[in-house]
Parts: C-alpha cells; sequence; structure tokens
C-alpha cells in the first residue's frame, strides 16, 4: 500500500524533501514535551529511512503526512508492532504533527484512516496506542478515535528515563468498535 488519502490529507512514502522539515520537528522542544530529548538531524534522517525501510518491506508502518491543498508536510502518523520491551504486544497507532498543524483535527484525521487501514487491510483484533500520563493532547485523540482506557494496563516504559515520562497510558480499541 504505498498512500492512504483523507479529505484533507495524504498519508505516504516519505521524500527527500520531508527531511528538512521533519528535522525541524524533531528538533522543536514543544513537539517532543513528551520524549526525553530532541533529535538531532542525523536521528531524524535516520527514523524517516527506518520508516521508509518499513513500508517498503511490508505495505505498512510510519506514513509521512502532507496536506493535500498545499502538499505541506506536517508530520508522521501509522502503525507499527509494538516495542518488544513492552509489557504487552500488539499494534499500536500513533502521531506526531509540527506544532503549526496542532489543533486542526489532522491527527485525529490521519489516525482514524490507519485504524481504518489496520482493521480493513491487516485484519487486525485490536490495536493499541501509547503516550506518557501527562500527553493529554494525544490522549484526547485516542478517546476520538473511540479508543479506551483500563488503569489496570498503565506501565513504567521501560525505555523511558526515569521522571515524569517514565509513567505510560495504554488505549485500545477493538476490532468493530471504530
Amino acid at each position: 500500500m504505498s498512500e492512504l488519502r483523507t479529505d484533507r490529507l495524504l498519508l505516504r512514502h516519505w521524500r527527500e524533501s520531508d527531511l528538512a522539515p521533519w528535522a525541524a520537528m524533531n528538533a522543536d522542544p514543544v513537539v517532543r514535551e513528551y520524549f526525553p530529548e530532541v533529535l538531532t538531524p542525523e536521528q531524524s534522517e535516520a527514523s524517516a529511512t527506518r520508516f521508509q525501510t518499513d513500508l517498503d518491506e511490508r505495505g505498512w508502518g510510519w506514513w509521512a503526512v502532507e496536506v493535500r491543498a498545499t502538499g505541506e508536510f506536517i508530520g508522521f502518523t501509522g502503525l507499527d508492532p509494538v516495542e518488544e520491551d513492552m509489557p504487552f504486544t500488539g499494534v499500536e497507532a500513533g502521531w506526531r504533527l509540527t506544532r503549526a498543524a496542532w489543533g486542526h483535527g489532522y491527527a485525529t484525521e490521519a489516525a482514524r484512516a490507519v485504524v481504518d487501514f489496520g482493521f480493513r487491510r491487516l485484519a487486525l483484533t485490536e490495536i493499541l496506542a501509547i503516550t506518557t500520563a501527562t500527553n493529554l493532547r494525544s490522549q484526547a485523540v485516542m478517546r476520538r478515535l473511540g479508543m479506551t482506557r483500563d488503569p489496570a494496563d498503565d506501565f513504567d516504559d521501560p525505555s523511558a528515563p526515569e521522571g515524569p515520562l517514565r509513567r505510560s497510558v495504554v488505549f485500545r480499541l477493538p476490532a468493530g468498535s471504530a
């Protein structure tokens, strides 16, 4: 699957022209507020390369997101298997957008497209979303998608440093409820 379309967005493969705005986004401390650190341009480029490799190899993963009306790159969204060091398994939906793209409903619109793809094309039985306990904006997107949280699933992320970013929450969406 090369791309997904919504009314306003194109979820597509990564392009060379995405690297500079992707690096700028990942260097923004506000965008990276719920991550341990901002990324260097080299780290950002390496992540985009990994994302594209996954798209090439399996046909799904983390897509670049652009606004269809303008062609502007605004971030990424997609699906990815949960990391092996997590206390649960499954496929996770995620998103990250530039600050200028916040507040327009783009994260929810893009995430709905990948959730639909996950259930219809991949026949997933459940899709997860994970964030820090303090990231209320992402949790609001999860709720808009119809996902629910069971506090019994909350966990300390083993990949996060000690401190406020370690406590994480899991939202779940079973197939047939989207």
